[in-house]
């Protein structure tokens, strides 16, 4: 075996073996070499390629320039890549484009100039970029939540004391109000002002405990409670502010439901959750209302949220119970992966009938109940 087939075998087997792809082209962009991981690359065989226009690889944008820029070079020696490597975009044989890193050498030959270029492929590297990225932005975002339960735990404790004072100077003023004018004031208007400053002040304190025992950071704790109550000041704390004006509630509950065995809080996520979905599917229906209903069907509790809005489209459908996917502008998509995993460890599940052509969508939450489970006296 002379010297020239031994090189020729070594070259073949660097070739053969190359993770990075392998082009040579002569001075007339004409491809002489494509070796196996272009072939991977790039979805053409070598056999396609070899002797045409290295430009079958380029997108249009590159390929209508290149036989220029490599004239330019060999008229005036400036180099724009050779020697110098960069990110550039390649065409596969099915038209998509290709981030590629590209380093290109020169060689002078007997038959002339030829060019030899280095192509690695970047998408698994920018596919790793976009979730270091987006896991950095979750990060940042999970933090602020973090933050925002701290301190919706502390405001809520420190206007729980000037509320309690409230309604013990209101307390006060009334006992005040009939020792002057006896048990029947001359001035129902006024007694009539302070029982509503009363009433108001006290459901000012209860709003403000149920968001405290919401996001209240603690060990899950499961024990029988009643779950139309949950529901309840779930739908509370979901109308707290505007949206108290512009949704309706409509609530059918069966009767004699059983206690279902569950942490209040971690379901009370749940509610809250897609309860704040539904009013904000609702938002631009012409009559905004949802509808929260419930059924027991003998194993479990089912509870029922349905809206007014245009239903869920079918192309948001197969994601829309994963993390860190949502069709919203804010937010990062975990409300509903969360949900639907508190409810499958209660033994339980989160699903959804997606509506459409005129219907909204629903959400049921299901929890297993026995018959005999303890039920609340009314």
């Amino acid at each position: 075996m002379n010297d020239q087939t031994v090189s020729e075998a070594r070259l073949g087997s660097i070739l053969a073996t190359a993770v990075d792809g392998i082009i040579v082209i002569d001075d007339k962009m004409n491809v002489l070499v494509f070796n196996a991981a272009c072939e991977r690359l790039f979805g053409y065989y070598a056999t396609e390629v070899i002797g045409r226009n290295v430009k079958v690889l380029m997108p249009e944008g590159y390929a209508s320039q290149h036989d220029d820029y490599v004239r330019n070079y060999m008229r005036t020696g400036e180099k724009k890549i050779i020697g110098i490597g960069r990110e550039v975009s390649a065409r596969h044989k099915d038209g998509t484009v290709i981030p590629i890193e590209l380093s290109v050498g020169e060689a002078a030959t007997t038959p002339g100039r030829q060019f030899v270029g280095i192509l690695r492929d970047l998408r698994p590297r920018k596919a790793v970029e976009r979730r270091v990225s987006q896991l950095q932005a979750q990060l940042v975002h999970l933090a602020r939540v973090s933050a925002m339960d701290e301190m919706g735990a502390a405001i809520a404790h420190e206007l729980n004391q000037p509320l309690t004072a409230v309604m013990l100077y209101l307390q006060a003023a009334e006992r005040s109000l009939k020792k002057l004018n006896g048990d029947s004031p001359h001035d129902p208007a006024i007694a009539n002002l302070l029982q509503k400053g009363l009433r108001e002040a006290d459901r000012a304190s209860s709003i403000i405990q149920r968001m405290r025992n919401f996001v209240e950071r603690r060990e899950p704790e499961r024990r029988w409670i009643d779950i139309v109550n949950l529901i309840d000041d779930s739908v509370d704390l979901t109308l707290l502010g505007a949206n108290a004006n512009t949704v309706r509630v409509r609530r059918r509950y069966e009767e004699s439901l059983p206690d279902v065995e569950a942490d209040p809080v971690q379901i009370q996520q749940i509610l809250v959750n897609v309860l704040r979905n539904a009013v904000e599917a609702s938002r631009g229906a012409r009559e905004p209302w949802l509808a929260v209903s419930t059924a027991f069907t003998g194993s479990s509790v089912t509870v029922s949220v349905e809206d007014s809005g245009p239903g869920i489209p079918s192309e948001v459908m197969p994601t829309l119970f994963k993390a860190f996917s949502t069709g919203k502008r804010t937010g990062m998509g975990l409300g509903l992966a969360i949900s639907r995993t508190i409810a499958q460890n209660h033994g339980g599940d989160l699903t959804v009938d997606p509506g459409g052509n005129g219907r909204g969508a629903t959400f049921i939450l299901t929890l297993p109940a026995k018959a005999d489970a303890p039920r609340r006296a009314d």
